[in-house]
């Protein structure tokens, strides 16, 4: 699907392949499925609207032959259609499945979802939820990619799936058109990324609000892996963040961060990386470039003036930092989400 976008943000003129050229998101329902898996996408991007209220996402639940298939939890679902909807779709999202142990064993996808899948057109948007990755390494779709899948099953995905660069660390993976993600709530995590990839944070946020879940945790932040859950008497550096939080345009130092949370440099970097999964520097770039993507998509500030609201500094600081972690200076970033800027850098 190919959009443009105003300067403002205002309504998107869509070529998308669903009503009224919405972008056709298709859920291929698998026998065994989880049903929470299965409703994210639904759920997600159908709180997804523009800033005129306007949807800006079809979503269509689909099986294999368009017959009902039985759940993990004992109830069947009827899809609202078969594999053609998959040779429609603009971007095609696989839930998990319990009841193909093949795949485990690297074994090939029953014929029926192999024919499937094949429908599926050259360059449409690919995206797994937790083990659903298997499906698509099954397929041959993940060979010498990125991807990741739930914590707890990456050793036998890695023995099943040997071409496939699986990295267990983190809630999901974006390689452009095809997107993994980690177990459950991930699937959350990545559908609202993919929001924000195609509309920016203002829908992202609006969808989020909808749903009650956090508009955004980077795809880098590490799976909750075995991670115990703080004492009552512990200390935490839940107050610290928040602090933080506050004063993201002024220079933090890590002393500053531990001198506030009442521990020592060590023990500080120690439990906030337990906790949050990245080390305090990390989290506060993430912080701060989440701050610069939303100005740079919804005002005409200069780059040099972003910089500074969001605690980067100066505007060179942000585009070493912009280029490192999206791959793009910032006025490449705004012409995405406003192309009409004339704004200069």
């Amino acid at each position: 699907m190919s959009e443009e976008r105003t300067a403002r943000g205002a309504r998107t003129v869509r070529t998308g392949n669903g009503p009224d050229g919405r972008h056709l998101v298709v859920v291929l329902a698998l026998p065994g499925f989880p049903p929470f898996e299965l409703g994210i996408p639904s759920r997600v991007f159908g709180q997804a609207v523009d800033d005129t209220g306007e949807p800006l996402y079809e979503v269509v639940v689909c099986t294999a032959d368009g017959q009902p298939v039985l759940s993990d939890c004992g109830f069947t679902l009827q899809p609202a259609a078969g594999a053609e909807a998959l040779a429609a779709a603009d971007t095609v999202i696989i839930p998990p499945t319990h009841s193909m142990p093949e795949l485990a064993l690297g074994g090939p996808l029953p014929p029926a979802i192999a024919d499937a899948i094949a429908r599926i057109r050259p360059g449409v948007r690919l995206v797994s939820i937790c083990s659903g990755s298997y499906v698509l390494a099954a397929a041959g779709l993940l060979d010498g990619r990125p991807a990741t899948t739930h914590w707890n099953l990456a050793p036998e995905f890695r023995r099943a799936y040997p071409r496939v660069r699986v990295d267990e660390e983190v809630l999901f993976v974006d390689d452009g058109d095809v997107l993994t993600s980690a177990g459950v709530s991930a699937g959350v995590d990545l559908c609202l990324h993919l929001i924000r990839r195609d509309h920016g944070a203002a829908a992202t946020n609006r969808a989020a609000r909808m749903c009650v879940v956090p508009p955004w945790r980077d795809g880098g932040q590490a799976q909750f892996i075995d991670r115990p859950v703080p004492e009552p008497s512990v200390a935490t550096t839940t107050a610290t963040r928040a602090w933080a939080l506050e004063r993201l345009a002024e220079p933090i130092t890590l002393t500053e961060l531990a001198e506030h949370a009442r521990m020592s440099l060590r023990t500080f970097t120690r439990r906030f990386r337990d906790e949050v999964g990245m080390t305090p520097v990390q989290w506060l770039t993430a912080q701060r470039l989440e701050i610069a993507r939303h100005l740079l998509e919804s005002s005409d500030l200069p780059v040099d003036l972003v910089a500074h609201r969001s605690g980067f500094g100066s505007a060179n600081s942000l585009r070493q930092h912009m280029r490192t972690t999206l791959g793009v200076s910032p006025i490449a970033y705004r012409r995405t989400f406003q192309p009409q800027s004339s704004v200069p850098a």
